[in-house]
């Protein structure tokens, strides 16, 4: 039997949303992956490193996961549950982990790294990625899109203006990267469709991605959550388009 709007939302409200894992959402949520293979192609340039740089590292799942690790591996993050998080699962597998406000400077020496990495990062310092850079150092990352999801955002605040949607655009992130002086190797842009298959999941992943509607609580939109959940039930999901670009660049020798 079909559980109840009330039933899915206290499931939902209570669960943790610590870390940057969403194996909670499986069989609730699906998101289409981009066709580059952002771990696996991580994993292909940590693997030549010597030492190397993860911005942002949420838990660690991420890192956690490829094969092999240089043998210099620091990560930062900001989030203090995060920085537990990502301290219990990198530390056995020889990676350090850094607590970092995610503001400039990065707590680290210049030239400390022929690596950097970050998967979605809140904020890019494209002159501290720089400089942290060894000379013919490289920084590869996946970054969130323009408009990434914006039909559940939008389904919440309403029509959003164009400065607000064009936000993260791939072109601008080149323009900042070349501005510090990075050579642009690689750049690629993805929208993926993503579907929410029940309300419970709708509300985990706003508590958790907590800059998609900010300042969401359940109380605060329970009627449009409601509406949601009416939706959801009659066409089988709610669907939505993430974007994600693929950006690799290179600190000229």
């Amino acid at each position: 039997m079909a559980r109840t709007f009330e039933e899915l939302v206290a499931e939902a409200e209570t669960v943790p949303v610590d870390g940057w894992d969403f194996s909670w959402l499986d069989g609730r949520a699906t998101e289409q992956r981009p066709s580059w293979g952002y771990q696996r192609t991580m994993g292909e340039h940590l693997a030549r490193a010597s030492a190397a740089l993860d911005i942002q590292t949420g838990g660690g799942e991420v890192l956690a996961g490829v094969p092999k690790l240089p043998a210099l591996m620091v990560a930062t993050e900001s989030w203090p549950p995060n920085v537990a998080k990502a301290t219990e699962l990198l530390h056995p597998l020889g990676a350090v982990v850094v607590a970092d406000p995610d503001e400039p400077p990065l707590p680290f020496a210049d030239a400390a790294f022929d690596l950097v990495t970050s998967r979605h990062p809140a904020t890019v310092w494209w002159s501290e990625i720089a400089r942290v850079l060894r000379p013919g150092g490289t920084y590869l990352a996946q970054h969130v899109g323009p408009a990434s999801v914006f039909e559940l955002v939008e389904y919440f605040l309403g029509p959003q203006p164009e400065e607000i949607r064009r936000r993260r655009h791939p072109d601008d992130e080149r323009r900042e990267a070349e501005a510090a002086g990075l050579q642009i190797l690689d750049l690629r842009l993805e929208s993926l469709r993503t579907e929410f298959f029940d309300i419970g999941a709708v509300i985990y992943f706003l508590r958790k991605v907590i800059w998609m509607v900010p300042g969401f609580t359940v109380d605060r939109y329970r009627d449009r959550l409601r509406e949601l959940d009416e939706h959801i039930r009659a066409e089988g999901s709610f669907v939505a388009h993430s974007t994600r670009f693929l950006i690799e660049a290179r600190k000229p020798a």
